[in-house]
């Protein structure tokens, strides 16, 4: 029987689930040891976490002796052994080739990881909010970018010692400004388009809480500014 032998599905089954199962095994395995941990040191390391694991259930897990393995197990072993979950399920440079589901050919494993991760797209996924969220970082950080070399170009034109040196910094002032508000006006645009979704968008750096006005501001200007 083969993994994609479709007579005997309840037989495939269990060969996909195996295959995952016996990845995340390998893999604490291997982060266990190089940290010189015990199955009992990790399990401690669980339980302090707020998730306890006893140290023969991670024994079993290793050995291949364990049935099942529940996510939450996963989230909390990973975050007790320093790495991601996701590395616990896709060992890049440790396990050649995987599964991504039942019933498929083995991949890279890398490969397998990317579209686990969203990194590598599938034209017949939805992404959800998830590129609106990437380009929301991408906005924030641009616009404290920006407000920091206006404060440095600010900071310039004060203490300019010429005048050509002043104009320079009031020029270098002027264009980060403008960059700043346009990243900003993006941003609210960006953040508004969330709420449309009926979604909650990210926290805002205390230096761009004006990019989120009150609700109870009817300051008509206020877009201007921005």
């Amino acid at each position: 029987m083969t993994q994609r032998d479709f007579d005997d599905e309840e037989d495939d089954f269990p060969e996909w689930a195996d295959r995952i199962k016996a990845n995340v095994a390998g893999e604490v395995r291997r982060r266990r040891k190089g940290m010189g941990w015990s199955a009992q040191d990790l399990a401690d390391r669980c339980e302090r976490l707020g998730h306890p694991i006893p140290r023969n259930v991670i024994a079993n897990m290793e050995s291949g002796r364990r049935t099942n393995l529940p996510l939450v197990d996963v989230m909390v072993l990973a975050a007790a052994l320093e790495t991601y979950p996701v590395y616990l399920i896709f060992p890049v440079g440790y396990v050649d080739q995987t599964q991504e589901l039942p019933f498929q050919d083995l991949v890279p494993t890398w490969d397998a990881l990317r579209r686990f991760t969203g990194e590598e797209e599938v034209s017949t996924y939805d992404p959800g909010l998830v590129p609106g969220f990437e380009n929301h970082v991408r906005l924030v950080r641009t616009a404290l970018a920006c407000l920091e070399e206006e404060d440095r170009a600010r900071f310039t034109t004060r203490t300019a010692t010429g005048r050509a040196q002043r104009e320079e910094a009031e020029r270098k002032q002027a264009e980060y400004a403008d960059r700043a508000i346009t990243a900003k006006y993006q941003l609210r645009s960006l953040r508004r388009r969330i709420r449309d979704d009926g979604a909650t968008p990210p926290d805002l750096p205390p230096a761009l809480r004006d990019v989120d006005p009150p609700e109870t501001d009817t300051n008509p200007h206020l877009e201007e500014r921005l």
